[in-house]
Formats: C-alpha cells, sequence, structure tokens
C-alpha cells in the first residue's frame, strides 16, 4: 500500500490498490473510506489538504487530494457512470491497454449524485485569512502543467468567455479493471491543455455569453464546483454548508468535445436531448468549475475558524470549558465596543448582542422559534453610520451581507431564487443564504417612488423571510419553501415598513464631529486577539443547549398572571413570547444554559426600559410607532 505523502498526491492509487486487494467485493469502497478518515485523523491531517477556497486552482495538481468548505447552491438529477469497467487492446485483446471493453460481463453500472457548489455566500474576510493562516498545504504551480491562461486568479477566470459542450464523463483512467469518475491524471498534461486552450479558441468564435458560475451574492469570487457524491447523498440537501474530501478533476477533455464530435456517435443518443444552454450549465469548463469525486462529505455545524469544526466531541470538550470560564469578562468588553459603536447607547448593545446569538433552534408547525429579528430605529439619515454598523458586524460574524433597501434595488435586484427549465438549473438569488448569515437591510436610503410587480415581490420575501423564516422559490408553475435560519438586522430613521420581533430605538448619547473617523477609530482600537474572542463568543453561546426548567416555567407562569392582572393591557401573549426569546437569549449570552430567576428579571427590566424609550418617542413624533 502507497504511504508517505501518497494519500494526498496519488489518491488514485491508493483506491485502485484498494480494489485490486478486494476484487468485486464491494466492501472495498467502505475500506477506501475508512482508510482516508483514518488519516485525516492524524495530527492536524487536515491542514495537510489543499483547500480549493485558499489555493488558485493552477497550484493544485489533478488527480489529488482536495477539501472544499462550500455551500449547495443546486443538485442536478442523478447521473449514471461505469463503476466497474474492464479495458482491452483493440489489436491484440490482450488487457493492459486503454479502450473500454463494452461487452465485458464484469461491467457494473453505478449511480451517483452531482451537486453544485459554490463558497459560502458573504463568507468575512477574517474568516478565509484564519483557513489560510491555518493550513499547512505544500503547493506550488506545476510547469508541467500550468499554460500561462492559467496563471490568473479565480477573479480573472470569473470573466473569461467560455462556451463548454457538455459530453458523457469519458470513463478511462484506473488501467486494468477498476471504479472511476470522470477522472484523468496519466494523460499527457501539456497535450491536454493545448486541447483545452484550442477549445477555447473556437468556442470563442460562437459568441456565446461568459459562463454565470451562479453566486447568490454580487462580487463574490472563488471557485464553484462540481461535487460528485457517491453515497449517503440524501443527508446533504440545497443551502447546506459542507465540507468535502475528494479528488480532484480538472481535466480539459471534460469540456473541450466540439459540435461535431456532440453530434458523433460517441454520444449516448439520450444525451442529445438536453438543450445547448443544459450542456453549457452541467459541463462547463473544467478549468473555470473543476469536479470533485467525494471520499468523505459532512455537513459544518459552524464556519468558524477559531472553534472545532464539532463542539459535541470529546477533545472539542476541553477548549468549550476554557473558554466559558473567561466568558463573563468578555461578554462586558463586546458589550463597552458595541456601546461605542452604537455612540453610547448601551441599551441597544444589549439587544445588539441578543440579536448576533439568536437562532432558529425548532418549529412548531410553521411558527420558527428562536429568531430575533431586530429593528434599530433612529439611525442618522444621509450619514455613513449603517455603513460602518455593518462594517463591525462583518468583523464579528463569519457570514454576512448588507442590502440597501431602495426603490431601485427592490425592482431591479434578484432576491428569490427561480428554476430555469432550459438550463434545468435552479437560478441563485440574494435570498440564497447559508443558516446563520446575518443579513443587514439598510431602509435608510428609502425615499418615495413606485414598486413595481418585481419590486413587489421583492419586498413581500423579505417579509416572509422574517416572518416565517423561509423563502418560496420560483418554480413558475408553482412556489416551493425552503426554509432557513438567517439574523435579519433592520437599521431605519423610523419604524421599519418590514415586520420584526423588536424594535429599539437608537439613543445616541455621543454626537461625533466627524463619523467617518470616530467609527474607524473603533476597530483599530481593538486588539485582535480581543476581536478573536468576540467572534468566539458569538458563534459558541450560539450552538449551547438551552431548556427552561418545571420550577421556573411555573414562575413564569405565575408571573404572566400577575401581570395581567394588576394591568390587563400591559402585556399580551406577544410580549409573554418576545420576553422568553430574550431572557433565552440573556442567559445564553451569559453562558446560563437554563434561565434563572435572576435572568427573567433582568429580560423585564430590559423590556421595560425599551418601551418607555418607544413611548417617549411617540410622544415626541407620533407616527413614529
Amino acid at each position: 500500500m502507497p504511504c508517505g505523502d501518497d494519500w494526498l498526491n496519488h489518491p488514485l492509487g491508493i483506491v485502485q490498490g484498494f480494489f485490486a486487494q478486494n476484487g468485486l467485493n464491494s466492501d472495498w469502497e467502505k475500506k477506501v473510506t475508512e482508510y482516508f478518515k483514518e488519516k485525516l485523523k492524524e495530527n492536524n491531517a487536515t491542514k495537510w489538504v489543499p483547500s480549493l477556497n485558499d489555493v488558485p486552482l493552477h497550484y493544485l495538481k489533478p488527480n489529488s487530494f482536495v477539501k472544499f468548505r462550500c455551500m449547495v447552491q443546486d443538485m442536478f438529477d442523478p447521473e449514471f457512470y461505469m463503476g466497474i469497467y474492464e479495458t482491452v487492446d483493440p489489436n491484440t485483446k490482450a488487457r493492459p491497454q486503454q479502450e473500454v471493453d463494452l461487452n465485458s460481463t464484469q461491467t457494473t453500472t453505478l449511480e451517483r449524485q452531482t451537486f453544485y457548489c459554490v463558497p459560502v455566500p458573504g463568507e468575512s474576510a477574517w474568516v478565509k485569512e484564519a483557513y489560510v493562516s491555518a493550513s499547512q498545504a505544500r503547493v506550488s504551480p506545476s510547469t508541467s502543467y500550468t499554460p500561462s491562461r492559467h496563471k490568473r486568479s479565480y477573479e480573472d477566470d470569473e470573466d473569461m468567455d467560455l462556451h463548454p459542450s457538455k459530453q458523457k464523463d469519458q470513463h478511462t483512467g484506473l488501467r486494468h479493471t477498476g471504479k472511476v469518475g470522470d477522472l484523468h491524471g496519466y494523460g499527457e498534461p501539456k497535450r491536454l491543455e493545448t486541447e483545452a486552450s484550442a477549445g477555447q479558441h473556437l468556442n470563442s468564435l460562437n459568441c456565446t455569453p461568459p459562463l454565470d458560475l451562479n453566486f447568490p451574492l454580487p462580487g463574490e469570487k472563488g471557485p464553484a464546483c462540481l461535487v460528485k457524491v457517491y453515497e449517503n447523498w440524501d443527508c446533504f440537501k440545497v443551502n447546506d454548508i459542507l465540507e468535502v474530501y475528494g479528488i480532484l478533476s480538472v481535466d480539459p477533455v471534460l469540456s473541450i468535445l466540439n459540435n461535431e464530435e456532440r453530434d458523433s456517435s460517441l454520444l449516448d443518443p439520450m444525451e442529445c436531448m438536453d438543450t445547448l444552454e443544459e450542456q453549457r450549465v452541467h459541463s462547463p469548463p473544467a478549468s473555470l468549475v473543476p469536479r470533485i469525486h467525494v471520499i468523505l462529505a459532512h455537513k459544518l455545524q459552524h464556519i468558524n475558524p477559531l472553534l472545532p469544526a464539532y463542539l459535541k466531541e470529546e477533545e472539542s470538550k476541553s477548549f468549550i470549558s476554557g473558554f466559558m470560564s473567561e466568558l463573563s469578562p468578555v461578554r462586558a468588553e463586546l458589550l463597552g465596543f458595541l456601546t461605542h459603536a452604537l455612540l453610547g447607547d448601551s441599551l441597544a448593545a444589549e439587544y445588539l448582542i441578543l440579536h448576533l446569538i439568536s437562532t432558529v433552534y425548532t418549529r412548531r408547525d410553521v411558527l420558527p422559534l428562536g429568531k430575533f429579528t431586530v429593528n434599530l430605529s433612529g439611525c442618522p439619515r444621509n450619514s455613513t453610520f449603517t455603513e460602518h454598523i455593518y462594517q463591525i458586524i462583518q468583523q464579528l460574524v463569519p457570514a454576512s451581507f448588507r442590502l440597501q433597501m431602495t426603490i431601485e434595488n427592490m425592482n431591479l435586484l434578484k432576491l428569490i431564487p427561480h428554476k430555469d427549465y432550459t438550463a434545468n438549473r435552479l437560478v441563485s438569488g440574494i435570498l440564497q443564504l447559508s443558516n446563520n448569515t446575518s443579513l443587514v437591510i439598510d431602509e435608510t436610503p428609502l425615499e418615495q417612488g413606485q414598486l413595481d410587480t418585481p419590486g413587489v415581490h421583492n419586498v413581500t420575501a423579505l417579509g416572509n423571510l422574517i416572518t416565517w423564516q423561509k423563502v418560496d422559490y420560483d418554480f413558475n408553475y408553482h412556489q416551493m419553501e425552503f426554509p432557513c435560519n438567517i439574523n435579519v438586522l433592520i437599521t431605519s430613521e423610523g419604524r421599519s415598513l418590514l415586520p420584526s420581533d423588536c424594535q429599539v430605538h437608537l439613543q445616541p448619547q455621543i454626537i461625533p464631529p466627524n463619523m467617518e473617523e470616530y467609527m474607524s477609530s473603533l476597530l483599530t482600537a481593538v486588539l485582535p486577539s480581543v476581536l478573536n474572542k468576540f467572534r468566539i463568543y458569538l458563534t459558541l453561546v450560539r450552538l449551547l443547549d438551552y431548556s427552561i426548567s418545571d420550577e421556573v416555567t411555573k414562575a413564569v407562569e405565575d408571573d404572566f398572571v400577575e401581570m395581567r392582572k394588576n394591568d390587563p393591557q400591559s402585556i399580551t401573549a406577544d410580549d409573554l413570547h418576545r420576553l422568553l426569546v430574550v431572557a433565552r437569549f440573556l442567559s445564553l449570552s451569559a453562558g446560563q444554559t437554563t434561565l434563572s430567576r435572576e435572568r427573567w428579571l433582568r429580560a423585564k427590566q430590559l423590556e421595560s426600559l425599551r418601551k418607555t424609550r418607544l413611548q417617549q418617542q411617540k410622544c415626541v413624533n407620533g407616527n413614529e410607532l
């Protein structure tokens, strides 16, 4: 069995070795999976594996072992492929050559699922930088593989005008009898790259539009990948965050068949039923959209690189207990930091912390429990304040996006994903976000104007997202609900036009003469080590379990009855629900996993202060509430 770095550089050899040892015994696939699983458990082994998120594609060796942190943007129809095949020499009928024997009795057809995956939408720069810093992968550009056109960044690649033509995956590769996908590791890289360049030149003559990588958010960079999963693909669904480990396939042969070849007898007649647009989307150039043949894949609980990936495991418990011991001072520092950011308003800072750690923990019928959308009203208009608040949130959370709510944006932006039946793909929209993404909706630039039909649909979609934590994807003939878990913060001058769980009116205690300078100095004044503690804190407390004892439940019920007895108008069932949510996240923010009497009283105090402030504002401006 190969040793050393062979599992990283030559994983196909290891796969072939297990197949050769076990023959047609189906257990060989499990042994391959177990082998790589054990390898990754070795000391820091996951850090040795090159990541497509960090390393430009032309630095990665074809058919090497790689990883990719991604969101499932779309899932294509299942594929059938030759899992086991034999080769013959067309002249001698000897076995060691490279032509597939289609009449062999050993040929086995298997099924796999292809996911179209993109980098996590809105992933913060500090997250990317931390993953790069932690990586110990040794990579360098290959002189034999790298043509001049590949010496470019992903940003340049996205602008290349390529017209991919779909072909049936070519199952060459492992020699003799073997398991294959569309893997080609033993060819001639220079020749294949020359063919790819020729294919690029031919395709440019067709004047086809550039390939749309279908990123949900505008301005996103990075590789999209076709991730081919061979087992347990039912565990994954659209919008899941995955970390996949597998074999990289970037063979130009996957996308350079010209029209004559596509129409030839090499292709299955059923393949010709695909539309040209579907062929473009489902078989894009491997230089832009590489393939990963998955050996191991799992959902990520979070994407914060400062925490262990799996907090439930034994080795993570020491990290958690160590951090929990210093939680109280970290919370106090974060509260002070956010108070300064919110111009000295400590009450708004308290609610912002509760918002940032909120998460949908369960659903009761259609009602999502745990969501906590905050409307921060009273934000100065015609100021850079809201932009800087978003920049501060960006520095604290792993993924975020700022949506400026203007009439033009509402009418023109594509918020809702929709199905393109011509290309047979899900076209992304801005609201196709992963769980626990922070979405900041800025209403301060909103002016009077007319919403057209798409604008009305977009505003409705935002309301449904906030109220029900779901987005209705447009499938032309029907709508399909996709549940989500997105933290929405609305900044506005008056009360928001959108629904919210809690309105907090900003009361600045500081009026800086230069807002830009004041906000910029806040971040530069915070030590990187302190900022990292804030980031760990916000992710960790969100993932803690929480419960309410029967005794405290009874006390809360009695308290509610008492409040209703004194003044029936003072508190409603909605107020009680909000109080319970505030108490929940107030407890978790202090590292307490159960509700105490002290935290319940503190929640009541915060809500009383918030409501009093709103009543005062109503007296000043009658249409404020």
